[in-house]
């Protein structure tokens, strides 16, 4: 096996489980999207290997199996409760933030979480989800709708409690 390959995995894989777990809201998933897309990599690695950025492909990977593993259920499966973290994230959300992006459908909380948490451009978010770059604009502007009255909701509860 290529040792470069070995690695990248090593390196990355805690990080790219914080992504699938941020993507999909579910550690089991997470942990499917990762295995998935590192199993795509192995196949592209001597293609791969040479471009300067080859988280990229498997990141790109993860958000293309997610949105087809949601076209697939086109449902969602909500929880009351954030699952516990099982991993340590530079920047974790907080927790009232989680539980208003768990609220949002897949596709509004996939546009959001390429948009702000990797920092992605619109055309490069329509890319990695394979939809136009007007969808990636009504999504995340209807996630964000969606995420400040949910916000705005929290907010008058918690002075309303003092």
């Amino acid at each position: 096996m290529d040792e470069a390959y070995e690695d990248f995995v090593v390196s990355r894989a805690q990080a790219l489980l914080r992504y699938g777990y941020v993507l999909s809201g579910n550690p089991h998933d997470a942990a499917d999207l990762v295995q998935e897309a590192l199993i795509k990599l192995r196949g592209a690695w001597p293609r791969v290997k040479n471009q300067a950025n080859p988280e990229g492909y498997v990141r790109t990977t993860m958000a293309r199996q997610h949105i087809s593993m949601w076209r697939r259920r086109r449902r969602e499966t909500l929880t009351e409760a954030v699952p516990e973290r099982s991993y340590d994230d530079p920047a974790p959300l907080d927790d009232a933030l989680w539980q208003a992006l768990a609220t949002l459908p897949r596709k509004q909380r996939a546009v959001i979480v390429l948009r702000y948490y990797e920092s992605l451009a619109d055309e490069e978010i329509a890319s990695h989800l394979g939809i136009s770059r007007v969808t990636v604009r009504s999504q995340a502007s209807r996630g964000l709708e969606k995420l400040r009255a949910a916000w705005k909701s929290a907010d008058v509860l918690e002075r309303s409690e003092r």
